[in-house]
């Protein structure tokens, strides 16, 4: 029971008016902690409830009489603007009750409003850290009173390449007391690193293993011919499976807007989401998906993270992600908060040897599955080595007889003849302006 938490009555009372009563277990195990001031290296799958693990240790903190702010206390850092946009409503959802106002920092907003916004001073400032770095540089932002610092999805902002700027951003975070850092994955030597130089003697929370990830979800294969048979699956899928909301996935834009283009042609009410789109119609896409005016989402990795859509119980992977780590957070999408979900990945002959990496790395085999309707002949490789992969038979050229052949060598080609250096005519005329001498002929040496 959340009540058993140290926690204030405002609080509690914002946590029941939001129906919340058992707290999930990474929300056990942390607030207690987070409570007490420690630095916590927390890894939790995504749709876990850890918002509310850092949020509420947090609010906990701040919370007292109303008064006149003259320093940010807390700043919260998130690889996306969706992602950071579903923190700022949580954190206000919690603080109702209090007066801590929080605010927000991120890309494809107006840089104007946001100074201005500073200027006032929240208690709680959360955002992306390139935005952060533009009002940093532009000397709108002021850090050094922060005492809370959190890095959610810190494994996300590392793929994304905020390295840099995080780190610059925690470094302006001098007087900082207490550092909370949260991944969906265990990340690798880039995380660790950051670990090493964030936190101070850090309490290490690992509430799942890979392997445990997403329980609640079936994960599926089918085996494709190529993109035209994919696109007929995904068809197939789309007007058979039993679903509330759908997300396809690609790994490029292009893809993403061709099938988007596809499926409103057969009159589906669909929306694409990539990094091509501006912040307006990201945001439209994300609404209108929560609110049911669409059913079916396209997107690029860009909506793999920060997506929290009730009713989301089917993702399709049209193109497989290029790590474990993104299916992971790809088919986190699904299968939330103890919600069964489904998610299918299409497989090519190209696509096989990285699905049988990420189904290592999950320490898991995925379903197969055909579907009669829509089945082609590629059923996967005749043959697999002990990882899955498949085995790559390179025959030798053989002639009419059975003999392996000689590779004959190649004669260079015009291009590459022209290229050498040339060497030099012999010239029609001696130095001494004479026509010069013939070269005669060595003579053979006569039969003794």
């Amino acid at each position: 029971m959340f009540s058993e938490f140290a926690l204030h009555e405002r609080l509690l009372k914002a946590v029941a008016e939001l129906k919340f009563v058992e707290p999930t277990p990474v929300q056990a195990a942390a607030i207690p902690l987070a409570l007490q001031g420690r630095d916590l290296r927390v890894t939790a799958q995504t749709g876990s409830g850890k918002t509310a693990a850092f949020v509420l240790p947090i609010l906990n903190r701040l919370i007292g009489p109303a008064k006149i702010r003259v320093s940010i206390k807390t700043l919260i850092l998130l690889p996306t603007r969706e992602l950071a946009q579903q923190t700022l409503k949580e954190v206000e959802r919690f603080s109702q009750f209090t007066f801590i106002k929080s605010g927000l920092i991120t890309g494809g907003e107006d840089f104007k409003v946001q100074a201005a916004m500073l200027r006032k001073v929240p208690d709680i400032l959360i955002g992306t850290p390139g935005r952060m770095i533009e009002q940093l540089n532009a000397g709108n932002l002021d850090l050094k009173e922060v005492e809370v610092l959190v890095l959610d999805e810190a494994d996300r902002m590392l793929d994304m390449g905020f390295a840099e700027d995080v780190q610059r951003l925690v470094d302006e975070c001098t007087n900082r007391q207490q550092t909370m850092l949260f991944s969906a994955t265990t990340g690798g030597s880039g995380l660790r690193e950051m670990v090493a130089k964030v936190l101070n003697n850090p309490e290490h929370l690992q509430l799942n293993a890979v392997s445990q990830l997403n329980e609640t979800t079936r994960q599926q294969i089918i085996t494709a011919d190529h993109n035209q048979h994919k696109e007929q699956i995904v068809n197939w899928l789309l007007a058979n499976e039993t679903y509330q909301k759908a997300i396809v996935f690609t790994n490029t834009r292009a893809m993403a807007d061709r099938i988007y283009g596809r499926l409103v042609a057969q009159e589906y009410k669909a929306f694409v989401l990539h990094g091509d789109k501006d912040q307006k119609d990201r945001k439209l896409a994300i609404d209108r998906l929560k609110q049911g005016g669409v059913k079916i989402l396209v997107a690029t990795d860009v909506a793999a993270r920060g997506l929290d859509v009730d009713g989301l119980d089917l993702v399709i992977n049209f193109d497989m992600p290029r790590s474990g780590d993104e299916y992971v957070h790809r088919i986190g999408r699904t299968g939330r908060a103890g919600n069964d979900g489904l998610a299918i990945s299409l497989i090519c002959h190209g696509d096989w040897n990285l699905m049988s990496s990420i189904e290592r790395y999950l320490k898991q085999s995925f379903e197969r599955r055909t579907i009669k309707e829509v089945k082609g002949t590629y059923g996967g490789p005749k043959k697999v080595k002990a990882s899955g992969k498949a085995v790559g038979v390179k025959k030798k050229k053989t002639d009419a007889k059975g003999d392996k052949k000689k590779v004959a060598a190649k004669t260079p080609t015009k291009r590459k003849s022209a290229n050498r250096p040339k060497a030099e005519a012999p010239s029609l005329v001696s130095k001494d302006g004479m026509a010069p001498l013939k070269r005669r002929k060595p003579q053979e040496p006569a039969a003794e």
